[in-house]
């Protein structure tokens, strides 16, 4: 059954920053959209300043999975939107959110937490090496056990966080900084995924493994009932009697 994705980019590096703009020509939505062709989605892009900051209540309420990138502009996020994303993903909605989303609105929201680490970026970048820590779940489906991204930004801990309910991924830094860069989150009925990799000064979201992870994020948060919808308004059962 197809799933339909909608792949919410906040777009300003791409807009103001001509060195972005020269990595990633289509935007880093673009990119991440190219790397997700031949799999069975229905992708929608939206960006902060599209209307309705690029996510209407519509689009938000047929959307089975979300895909969140921002670092810039965090805060010019309304609160509204950042409810009505977070009531879905309670729900049953599909999260997965990358790199500097860490320190969104959404993300602090739902880990309850502020969600810093420890980072440093040179011009050159870092090697990342991504360990691959649990081989046996569906997001590590196709992967070596580890890969490398040449040029990344370092993020590392501690990353404050909750505890993972599953830690999938475990970078290593050419400085020698270790981060929990895979991380498996659950909220109501909704799964979320946190993945690290992914500056936007870097061609990160032009590697072949890093759109594997991506796409099998999106099939695991994936959140389907018996009749094919999200379960909207739930309601706790009464009690059994004897």
């Amino acid at each position: 059954m197809t799933i339909r994705v909608s792949i919410w980019n906040e777009g300003r590096h791409e807009k103001e920053h001509p060195e972005v703009a020269a990595i990633y020509p289509e935007g880093i939505d673009g990119a991440i959209v190219a790397g997700l062709q031949g799999e069975d989605f229905e992708i929608r892009t939206g960006r902060l300043d599209d209307p309705d900051e690029g996510l209407s209540k519509d689009r938000l309420e047929s959307t089975d999975v979300l895909l969140w990138w921002g670092h810039m502009a965090h805060e010019e996020v309304s609160d509204e939107l950042v409810d009505r994303i977070q009531q879905r993903v309670l729900a049953g909605m599909g999260l997965v959110v990358l790199h500097s989303g860490h320190h969104s609105k959404l993300f602090r929201r739902l880990m309850g937490t502020n969600c810093n680490l420890a980072w440093r970026e040179r011009p050159e970048g870092d090697l990342e090496r991504v360990w691959v820590v649990a081989p046996s779940h569906p997001i590590a489906e196709g992967l070596p056990p580890y890969f490398e991204v040449p040029q990344s930004e370092m993020y590392g801990e501690p990353f404050d966080i909750p505890e993972p309910d599953e830690l999938l991924f475990l970078s290593w830094f050419s400085g020698g900084e270790v981060f929990r860069s895979g991380c498996t989150f659950r909220r109501g009925r909704g799964r979320i995924f946190y993945f690290g990799p992914g500056h936007e000064t870097f061609p990160i979201y032009h590697n072949k493994f890093v759109h594997r992870v991506i796409a099998n994020g999106i099939h695991w948060v994936k959140q389907r009932h018996t009749d094919g919808r999200i379960l909207e308004n739930w309601h706790r059962p009464e009690p059994l009697h004897t």
